[in-house]
């Protein structure tokens, strides 16, 4: 295998990020690599092209995917930039595979070798390649910067000579890795916090950044986790009662954060309507599951909707409207996945397939979608001699 790695400027729109720092330039030179970014890929988060240059890259086009081996990517690509890469290229990029199984297609037919970073098992040996936690952590603290420019009171309490400022009340329903950056943004910011979950591991985690923890702690909740982390679909029973617990408390809050999202499916609604108009006028709501539907009743993608007397924030890709620090974090954990893959001996690239990282994030090879979780039966299977 070469070793030409090309940077890719994003093509969709609200994009902001990019695939390589100027640190990892200078990683994988050190690696082994000739390193090709695509002109202007790093000026949304304020990388320069000289500044790629003088650590060691060289600023080329598009055509120069044509000839990498190697292409770093934030977003999957698009079936015009697929028709650039040469047959065997490595693609490594956030896929955003559920529900995309005909784009999947589509790479394995093009000879492509592609991984998909949000597939990155959870544990120990693979923490630096985590790019679910490394972009939610920032999505958290931006949603609760995103809610104080919204919102039209202080959130820390102020004693004036001129009276007092009473704390904004901010609840966060979810206490993954977003949700716990939200809490500790909120509390810094002077806020009196509060959160739930269905997760009973969130309860100490929760209470630990000095927020209440809010949730029906029955049989369920205490089973209500899965082997990887994630929260479990609950009961509609259990549902319910959350909802009314839920429903109680949120009246009484002045800025509503949801963070919940399974992986693979549409977001779980958890405010409603009638949860909105029970708010104060003029609360806030910031909703980081829009691109997966929502999870609040009448958040519309990419605004801030007036829904009940509810300023209820709908942007995409939080991370990215913070896109320097979300890229330094994203180039990071690509290029930490990029080095299990080189021979140290030999200095080239050498993928082997048996690695447990390997099989968790690729995609298509050889021809064919591999992943087992996104193999269409429908498709006929793409053989290396058709393409």
């Amino acid at each position: 295998m070469g070793n030409l790695v090309f940077v890719a400027k994003e093509t969709v729109a609200d994009e902001t990020r990019v695939a390589a720092s100027v640190e990892t330039v200078k990683k994988m030179k050190g690696l082994g690599f000739d390193i090709v970014v695509e002109a202007g890929a790093g000026a949304p988060s304020r990388i320069r092209d000289g500044e790629y240059e003088a650590s060691g890259a060289r600023i080329g086009s598009v055509q120069d995917a044509a000839q990498a081996d190697v292409i770093l990517k934030v977003r999957r690509p698009t079936a015009d930039e697929i028709a650039g890469y040469k047959s065997g290229a490595i693609v490594i990029a956030i896929m955003d595979p559920y529900g995309n199984e005909a784009a999947l297609v589509n790479m394995a037919r093009a000879g492509l070798t592609s991984f998909a970073m949000e597939l990155m098992p959870r544990i120990t040996r693979a923490q630096s390649m985590d790019v679910l936690s490394s972009q939610a952590n920032l999505a958290g603290y931006q949603a609760v910067i995103e809610a104080a420019a919204v919102y039209d009171r202080a959130l820390p309490m102020m004693m004036t000579a001129a009276g007092t400022v009473p704390a904004a009340k901010v609840f966060i329903m979810g206490a993954g890795v977003a949700g716990l950056q939200a809490i500790a943004t909120a509390r810094r910011l002077g806020a009196q916090v509060s959160a739930t979950d269905v997760r009973p591991a969130a309860k100490e985690q929760v209470a630990s950044l000095g927020a209440k923890f809010v949730a029906v702690e029955d049989e369920e909740f205490k089973a209500a986790e899965t082997a990887g982390g994630y929260a479990k679909e609950m009961s509609k029973n259990y549902q319910a009662k959350q909802a009314a617990l839920v429903a109680e408390h949120i009246s009484k809050q002045d800025i509503v954060i949801t963070t919940a999202l399974i992986p693979g499916r549409p977001a779980p609604r958890l405010v409603s309507r009638e949860m909105l108009k029970a708010m104060r006028s003029g609360a806030v709501a910031v909703d980081l599951a829009v691109e997966r539907g929502g999870n609040i009743e009448g958040v519309q993608f990419g605004t801030v909707a007036h829904v009940e007397g509810v300023k209820v924030v709908g942007y995409p890709n939080m991370a990215g409207r913070i896109p320097a620090s979300a890229s330094a974090l994203y180039a990071k954990n690509l290029v930490t996945f990029l080095e299990t893959m080189v021979d140290k001996d030999t200095r080239s690239l050498g993928l082997n397939r048996a690695d447990e990282l390997i099989k968790a994030t690729m995609l298509t090879d050889g021809g064919e979608v591999v992943h087992p979780n996104f193999v269409d039966p429908d498709q006929p299977t793409v053989k290396k001699g058709d393409l």
